[in-house]
């Protein structure tokens, strides 16, 4: 970021802490089936708006019924976590944290809807403004960026479990600094996560090094399954309901199963494709290469970045691959002519 960037950033976050700085109760949500990034942005940014407003009363929802998953329940304040159905408020302030597009919230979105005023702190690209006051960086690599640089701008410092987890929030959304958006800034900003407190080995062992038994069986499933296309470049797989069922393991364990299906040789685009419960598919899209997948995810009704993406559907995974497989094929039509 250059200065006129930072001096941008800074009156924005000027912006948001008025909104603060006016609310008595604050409703802090990220998106449905949350991750590392929307579950540890949240909690600092909870952590931060209850250390610089004492007075606020801040609670952090889940956008549905879908639970924290067990990789993250590590992080420090996992359990003042509120399922939407619970929390009967119409809040003075609504924050989206990981998200800036509404329709993410899935039923979430009613407590927005009741809310007074509307805040956002994000790094997805969007095209609806919804929120009186927020941040919306497509170049930064994790919301968590962004929290920890508000957090800066606030309070000058980040307590040891803010940054802790903060730094699970960036290094779950740049794949341990692996991916594209694996940049400058998400290096400095995990610098200095690390210098207040924050522990890399402690999110290594929880999200990267202590998987279930169940659920090394079911990534066994995924590998068996993968295939490829188009010579190679684009690299598939899936996991169905019934074999969630028989490995017992969660939906929401499942975050991670995608990168097995990218790390295949030659590959430059992965889908992998999960049934969730009512008759839904949930489609994860990563590019390894110049691909930009984000248009895929949003002609199937989802969203996300050029290299990472994600849609849901309605009806079974036959189906889902049926509608997203001819969408990639045409990333390589060209060069076939």
């Amino acid at each position: 970021m250059t200065v006129s960037d930072f001096e941008w950033q800074a009156g924005l976050f000027d912006e948001i802490s008025k909104l603060v700085e006016e609310a008595s109760s604050v409703a802090i949500c990220a998106h449905t089936s949350p991750d590392g990034d929307a579950i540890g942005s949240a909690l600092a940014l909870a952590e931060l708006i209850e250390t610089a407003w004492p007075a606020c009363d801040v609670t952090c929802l889940l956008a549905d019924r879908d639970v924290v998953p067990r990789t993250y329940k590590f992080l420090p304040g996992t359990e003042r976590f509120v399922h939407v159905d619970d929390y009967a408020k119409d809040p003075d302030l609504f924050f989206c944290v990981d998200l800036s597009a509404p329709g993410r919230l899935n039923e979430a979105r009613q407590v927005l809807e009741r809310s007074r005023k509307v805040a956002v702190i994000d790094h997805h690209p969007s095209d609806e403004r919804f929120w009186d006051a927020g941040v919306v960086r497509p170049d930064a690599a994790a919301a968590g960026v962004i929290v920890a640089e508000y957090a800066q701008h606030v309070l000058g410092h980040l307590t040891q479990t803010m940054a802790q987890n903060l730094l699970c929030a960036v290094i779950t959304d740049t794949g341990r600094f692996q991916y594209q958006n694996a940049n400058g800034e998400a290096f400095e900003v995990a610098s200095m996560l690390v210098d207040a407190g924050a522990r890399p080995d402690e999110v290594a062992v929880n999200v990267y090094q202590s998987d279930r038994l169940a659920y090394l069986h079911l990534c066994a499933k995924v590998m068996s399954r993968i295939a490829t296309f188009e010579s190679g470049k684009i690299a598939y797989s899936y996991v169905t309901d019934a074999d969630f069922r028989a490995c017992g393991v969660p939906v929401s364990e499942c975050d991670g199963l995608v990168d097995l299906v990218r790390c295949v040789e030659g590959s430059e685009v992965a889908l992998f494709l999960k049934e969730v419960p009512g008759n839904q598919v949930r489609g994860n899209l990563r590019s390894k290469s110049v691909k930009d997948i984000s248009g895929i995810a949003r002609r199937m009704g989802g969203g996300g970045h050029r290299a990472a993406a994600g849609f849901t559907v309605d009806g079974d995974i036959d189906q889902a691959l049926s509608a997203v497989l001819p969408m990639l094929r045409e990333l390589y039509a060209q060069e076939a002519c």
